[in-house]
């Protein structure tokens, strides 16, 4: 067996599972999860007749690179979107969701002949640590701030980390604090790229869901903006599981630097990822058509505006930039004890913070703390009434632990 799996750790979920697996939940109230990001608002009608009139694809295997069509809709969406031209022949390429495209792609960038580090967001999404791990790579661990609106503070990162270095994850809009990287930030990554040559990675899978009027903003516009415009080692992953609520159908796409993206093709040629025939269709229908993601995005808001308010007279916490989640601090500080608690006595499930983030920064380096410790994650995913009925035992648990 390839020995890297043994670096591996639990995934939040199974650790979740774990944890639960000895708690009776109170079943004089029905169960709510708001644990797993799982979008559960209606998909559209219009994905659901491209699925069902495109079934002859499946007589047909699909090509790696993408039907032609699929890849100009990827690329007219971030037209449409950022006001960017790119070529949909070299610079677009669609992806089974960005979940798999990010994990595949650390195996492409990574050489692991020399050494390699990968810097990642702290709490983060496990993905990054497990493509970071497999591909032979160390993973670096750069801590959030919440004084800087739980952005990542960069400037905690040592150059001997830098020049190591050949992968950065970016994931703007956060996971799991809603943080929106500003562009100053953006500034200070491409210098350090140009710097030191690594290759940065934007996860970007909620940037459809946001609660002000400027939509959140995005690496290859932020490239852009600063005069970047070959995105030079910078690579965009999208999805439209959050967009268009499709996490079954597994579809998406990355767009950046050509040079990249031609080696990520070969190697996704051999992968065996390429995208199923109706899939695609149905996407290009997704990629083409606005109504249903404003319609979706204002419901995010109705509903998260009804409930933050509600928790946070009792919590810290507070409306994030965007995303679909609330990150919000605990009584007590301990964030697993209050999950426990909080399933045995109002079978409401969240998840601990300090499951998204590693103690201290990697590398050996054992000293710091957990990030993510003393918060929660909820995800405010299901229908308003159902999230508003988990807030109000949120509130009644939390009155009962200060009375």
């Amino acid at each position: 067996m390839n020995p890297l799996l043994l670096s591996l750790q639990p995934y939040p979920f199974e650790r979740l599972k774990q944890l639960f697996a000895s708690v009776t939940p109170n079943l004089a109230f029905a169960p709510i999860s708001l644990g797993i990001g799982e979008p559960r608002h209606a998909t559209p009608a219009l994905v659901l007749e491209a699925l069902s009139k495109a079934t002859g694809q499946l007589a047909a295997y699909p090509a790696t690179a993408g039907l032609p069509a699929l890849r100009a809709s990827c690329a007219a969406w971030v037209q449409r979107r950022y006001g960017l031209t790119i070529d949909a022949a070299t610079q677009v390429l669609p992806v089974n969701g960005s979940r798999e495209a990010l994990f595949a792609f650390a195996q492409t960038v990574i050489d692991p002949t020399r050494e390699a580090v990968v810097v990642c967001p702290n709490p983060f999404y496990q993905i990054y640590e497990g493509a970071a791990l497999l591909a032979g790579a160390k993973p670096y661990y750069a801590p959030s701030d919440p004084a800087l609106n739980f952005n990542v503070d960069w400037a905690q990162v040592p150059d001997y980390v830098w020049a190591k270095t050949q992968l950065l994850f970016v994931c703007s809009p956060g996971n799991p604090t809603g943080a929106v990287m500003p562009l100053s930030d953006w500034e200070k990554l491409f210098a350090l790229s140009d710097q030191y040559g690594f290759v940065i990675a934007s996860d970007e899978c909620y940037s459809e869901i946001y609660f002000r009027e400027e939509a959140p903003l995005g690496g290859l516009e932020a490239a852009a903006k600063l005069g970047r415009t070959d995105f030079k080692n910078l690579v965009a992953f999208t999805s439209l599981s959050k967009r268009s609520n499709v996490p079954g159908m597994r579809s998406g796409f990355v767009a950046g630097d050509a040079n990249i993206l031609k080696q990520f093709l070969l190697y996704r040629t051999y992968h065996g990822s390429a995208m199923s025939g109706m899939v695609q269709e149905a996407s290009i229908a997704a990629w083409n058509d606005e109504t249903q993601v404003v319609a979706n995005r204002e419901q995010y808001r109705q509903k998260f505006a009804a409930v933050t308010p509600l928790l946070a007279e009792v919590m810290d916490v507070r409306l994030p930039d965007a995303g679909f989640y609330l990150w919000a601090a605990v009584p007590g500080g301990d964030d697993v004890a209050f999950a426990r608690e909080l399933l045995a006595q109002y079978n409401v499930t969240v998840l601990p913070g300090s499951y998204l983030a590693r103690d201290g920064h990697g590398l050996g380096n054992a000293q710091g703390f957990n990030p993510g410790a003393g918060r929660i994650r909820m995800a405010l995913v299901a229908e308003t009434a159902e999230c508003l009925e988990a807030a109000k035992r949120i509130v009644a648990f939390v009155k009962q632990l200060n009375p």
